[in-house]
């Protein structure tokens, strides 16, 4: 099966899918208001756009044919940023291409030894990969993503190889991952571009499709059901938004990758480093000049 022709089945299916602090500072003394109101502080003035060029607030991003994949927009798309939770779309596309997706996972004691968000998996649980994908990919849970990775490949550290591996494979040649979560490591960082090819090629499978544009899932546990709500705004803010995942730590900032499908036509768009705003502001951008545009433009600070 040629790749165009797997990316067209994985639409046809997607379409007959219906899932889808702040601290009190001490008063400031009269004369230091006083001052503070005699001396006004400008406001920067934001360099001009060039024509063309789109107001991103994002160090770096991309929208790409999804398709194709050929570019269609790209500001700062090979310098390397950290790519939070979006590291979860490479750890699931792995998991997913290993397949068995029914068979069981039992969490083991050193899954449940990771940062927040989680799912508060206990030593001896048991779920499918099938369910872990979901609690990983909505709820971003980063305790369910070390399992996934340690039934994987046997470690964290093994199924990092994995990972560095298939993003070669896919041209992500300017990244490099240590773990299958996303949470700060110096040492772990990928660029618009590289996260842009390891989406496209998620995208490629109906199953990740399936889940990515799923806005709720009910996740049962011993303890009981929880209800879990994608992350991603946009399933419900954007007409046709068909995932896909969000990210963020202090040192990434907000980050991200989201696709859209309009008149038969996809596109994947990645942004990295923005803020709050930004994120669903930047995305909307791209996402509608992806659909509008079918020529490149590339702009670099």
């Amino acid at each position: 099966m040629t790749r165009k022709t797997a990316f067209l089945l994985a639409l046809l299916l997607a379409a007959g899918t219906a899932e889808a602090k702040h601290k009190h500072k001490p008063k400031p003394k009269a004369s230091a208001q006083a001052h503070a109101r005699a001396i006004p502080v400008p406001t920067p003035t934001p360099a001009p756009l060039a024509a063309g060029e789109l107001p991103l607030a994002a160090g770096g991003a991309v929208v790409i044919d999804a398709l194709t994949g050929e570019p269609l927009y790209q500001k700062n798309q090979d310098e390397t940023f950290y790519p939070a939770s979006t590291t979860k779309i490479l750890t699931a596309l792995l998991v997913i291409e290993a397949g068995n997706l029914d068979q069981n996972v039992i969490v083991a004691p050193e899954d449940t030894k990771v940062e927040p968000s989680s799912l508060g998996l206990k030593p001896g649980e048991i779920y499918t990969r099938r369910q872990m994908l979901y609690g990983m990919m909505l709820k971003s849970a980063n305790d369910v993503a070390c399992a996934l990775a340690r039934d994987n490949a046997g470690s964290i550290e093994a199924f990092a190889e994995k990972m560095n591996l298939r993003a070669r494979n896919l041209g992500a040649i300017s990244s490099h991952f240590v773990n299958p979560h996303g949470l700060h490591n110096q040492d772990h960082y990928t660029t618009p571009h590289d996260l842009s090819l390891i989406a496209r090629t998620a995208m490629e499978q109906p199953f990740f499709r399936r889940i990515v544009s799923t806005e709720n899932y009910t996740w049962t546990a011993p303890s009981g059901a929880v209800q879990l709500t994608n992350h991603n705004r946009l399933l419900w803010r954007f007409p046709g938004c068909t995932g896909l995942k969000t990210g963020y730590t202090v040192p990434a900032q907000q980050v991200l990758v989201s696709s859209a499908l309009r008149d038969g036509r996809e596109v994947i768009s990645v942004v990295m480093h923005t803020n709050k705003p930004g994120i669903w502001v930047d995305s909307e951008l791209l996402l509608n000049y992806g659909l509008a545009h079918p020529h490149s433009l590339t702009f670099e600070n």
